[in-house]
């Protein structure tokens, strides 16, 4: 009798072809220009938008030119805080083309969320848009830095902000102590012009050309820093995966700012020619729906959240959809019955579902447009071309197909690490650079995975990474609090929201309300928690640490919530 074969460890790699792209991203700009010139590469109706290959890269290098006559060099840090609009876009692509490295900033952000996040990584500019919503950015920048009123642009001297000397505004109204995003072409003269030519050729496919800032352990953002052959590679094979062509469409309602708007979105579009469509600034589901009918757009983009709010948007049924035929699910896990609308409502028979982390550019895994139905909903695909993944025990040792462990990815997307703090990265990355996503994860015996949950503590809400301790943290600073965690809770709009555990000190009241009007304003909307309850103890385990899930439990239950069933 020959002794039973051991299962198979929990390891795929992924296909060897096709080849790596190995250029930068303002080569790739380029090569779009010449293969694709007419073609429509950026289409944003609401901007009066819509310009060719050609164009962009027109308008990009003249922006390059104009950024480099502020005196900025290959390799330092300029900051983009704005909505979806044709400028984030240019920032991309001229920053990429001058060597620039592009600091992509929450629009959610406040001020003490945007000072951490400038002076970490030593910004020299930034780009701001006037205001989003109930963000006045302007007004936010210059409570941080009041001596932009009495100086001149580019003489900033900020206590608060010491390495910032450009502040860039987009609009028409002129600000004290800014420039106005349209002059900076203007500035450039025949030497900037040179200056940006011979930048090119110097440039390396490892150089780091974007830091994204993700929450992280300690309570701070850390700055994922992501070089061209990061980015632009996964957002090629993203691409491919889809089957897209230069006939192809993208509506692109999505955060520029995130991995799924610039990479997903955007690097996808410039390797495969396909026009990239913005439906508006931030998230509008009667937009998308406009917009994929005024533009056929072919494929669609989006968190569960905004795929729910388009099915149940009173303009849907009217909407000719028709021209629709694939699209990729992200963010945060996909519930299955949403899935399952998509693609019979919406005509996104080919839709995919993509997981990753910003850490690894950010795409790991992705189903197939011809991977059975079944998979395409309840699994997260299978990895990606030119990566491996594997599912570990505690020991950092594959587990066998089917057994829980925590998911790791390695190849050419894990990032170069966290901008300035090695110790991070080292905690992030094993010495054989194998990413530890901190997932939870299963692989089957064909190589799908399905991810079951989370080592840490992260919350995902509508897409957006919130860490727990960073929201404590901050209601610490309260003076009635005596101690304070927060959880996620199942939540069928966003898939998970916060709330709040609360001790108060002794002899202390306090309402829902007046902490929750303690954090607006102060920290982005989406970390405001959704619930917040006042207890007396937390449950502890024996050596006094605190238990979150049996707290998580406990709340689901006191709220009656109930988690979405999902991929």
């Amino acid at each position: 009798m020959n002794p039973k074969a051991a299962p198979a460890p929990s390891y795929a790699q992924g296909p060897q072809s096709p080849a790596l792209h190995d250029i930068t991203i303002g080569e790739a700009l380029a090569r779009a220009a010449h293969q694709w010139g007419d073609r429509e590469a950026l289409v944003i109706a609401h901007q009066n938008v819509r310009w060719t290959w050609g164009d962009l890269l027109q308008r990009s290098d003249a922006l390059a030119a104009g950024l480099l006559s502020l005196g900025l060099e290959p390799g330092d840090r300029v900051g983009i805080w704005a909505p979806n609009c044709a400028e984030w876009t240019l920032m991309q692509f001229a920053t990429a083309r001058a060597g620039l490295i592009l600091v992509n900033i929450n629009p959610a952000y406040r001020s003490s969320e945007l000072a951490y996040a400038l002076n970490k990584v030593s910004c020299k500019a930034l780009v701001l848009a006037p205001a989003l919503k109930t963000s006045n950015y302007i007004e936010i920048l210059q409570s941080l830095a009041p001596e932009l009123g009495t100086c001149q642009p580019g003489e900033l001297q900020a206590q608060a902000l010491p390495h910032l000397r450009w502040a860039v505004r987009l609009g028409e109204a002129k600000t004290a102590g800014m420039l106005k995003f349209d002059e900076l072409p203007t500035r450039a003269g025949p030497g900037h012009r040179e200056q940006l030519a011979s930048i090119g050729p110097r440039l390396a496919p490892t150089d780091p050309i974007n830091i994204q800032f993700t929450s992280g352990t300690t309570g701070f953002p850390k700055g994922a820093t992501l070089t061209h052959r990061n980015i632009l590679n996964n957002g090629f094979f993203v691409g491919e995966a889809i089957r897209l062509t230069p006939e192809d469409r993208i509506c692109i309602p999505v955060p520029l700012y995130h991995c799924f708007g610039m990479v997903m979105g955007n690097l996808a579009c410039v390797t495969h020619g396909c026009a990239m469509v913005y439906p508006s600034e931030a998230f509008d589901p009667a937009a998308v729906l406009q917009v994929v009918q005024a533009e056929r757009c072919t494929a669609l983009y989006g968190v569960p959240t905004m795929f729910i709010a388009a099915l149940d948007h009173p303009q849907f049924a009217a909407t000719d959809l028709s021209s629709l035929r694939t699209g990729i699910m992200a963010g945060s896990p996909c519930p299955i019955e949403v899935m399952k609308r998509v693609q019979t409502q919406m005509n996104m028979r080919e839709v995919t579902i993509a997981y990753g982390m910003t850490e690894t550019s950010p795409v790991s895994t992705q189903s197939a447009v011809d991977d059975p139905v079944d998979r395409r909903v309840s699994t997260v695909g299978r990895v990606q071309p030119h990566l491996e993944v594997r599912i570990v025990d505690g020991d950092n040792r594959p587990v066998p197909r089917g057994v829980v462990g925590e998911l790791c990815t390695r190849g050419y997307s894990v990032m170069q690490g966290y901008w300035d703090d090695a110790e991070k990265t080292r905690e992030a990355i094993d010495p054989e650079g194998w990413m530890h996503t901190g997932d939870l994860a299963t692989m089957d015996a064909e190589g799908y995975v399905n991810i079951v949950g989370r080592l840490k503590d992260m919350v995902i809400r509508g897409g957006e990474n919130v860490y727990p301790r960073e929201i404590e943290e901050f209601y610490y600073r309260h003076p009635k609090i005596q101690d304070v965690q927060v959880v996620g809770v199942p939540d069928p709009r966003f898939g998970e929201v916060l709330c709040a555990c609360v001790v108060l000190k002794p002899g202390e009241k306090a309402t829902v309300q007046e902490l929750q009007d303690f954090a607006r304003g102060q920290i982005a909307h989406y970390k405001v928690p959704a619930y917040i309850e006042f207890v007396e103890t937390f449950p502890m385990t024996i050596t006094g640490k605190i238990q979150k899930f049996v707290l998580r439990e406990a709340m689901e239950k006191k709220l009656g919530l109930k988690a979405v069933a999902t991929a």
